[in-house]
């Protein structure tokens, strides 16, 4: 299978676009839903492309892009007691949650809120447009790579 997209959705205030472009890479860690773990898991390659997402925002939206630099590997941060991510029923002889590794590509200029998203008939089938849609790893579809892609660097 070629190269995939994604949307992947963060808390500016815990881990932001710039805290990504100022770390250069860094570890996605704490997804505990299994669908999303699913898609990191079984799905996610190297050199796949991210709407990097920020959720709880004022507004919320794509602020920019980033790309998957390792594949899924087990969360060691449901082992440690001292992590917010800690699971008490997660062996790591059977690793239960997944992690990937994500690097920086871009900021956009201007975000591309989530009313723009929705708004926009091009963008009419995206995931994260659909009510009740709170999923925080979901495919995306080339076309709409492109056309957010576009709408983030136009501003």
């Amino acid at each position: 299978m070629g190269k995939r997209y994604w949307l992947m959705k963060s808390e500016p205030d815990v881990y932001s676009i710039d805290d990504l472009q100022r770390d250069g890479k860094d570890c996605w860690e704490g997804i505990r839903n299994y669908q999303a773990r699913n898609f990191m898991r079984d799905d996610m390659k190297v050199g796949d492309g991210v709407l990097f997402y920020h959720s709880n925002a004022k507004p919320p939206g794509v602020a920019g892009l980033a790309r998957v630099c390792r594949l899924a590997y087990p969360d060691h941060f449901a082992w440690d007691k001292k992590s917010k991510y800690f699971d008490p029923k997660c062996d790591p002889e059977d690793p239960r949650w997944w992690m990937v590794d994500v690097e920086y590509v871009e900021t956009f200029p201007h975000l591309v809120s989530l009313q723009q998203l929705k708004d926009d008939a091009q963008l009419e089938d995206m995931m994260v447009t659909r009510r009740g849609s709170r999923l925080s790893i979901q495919p995306v579809e080339l076309a709409h790579w492109k056309r957010v892609s576009a709408l983030g660097r136009k501003g």
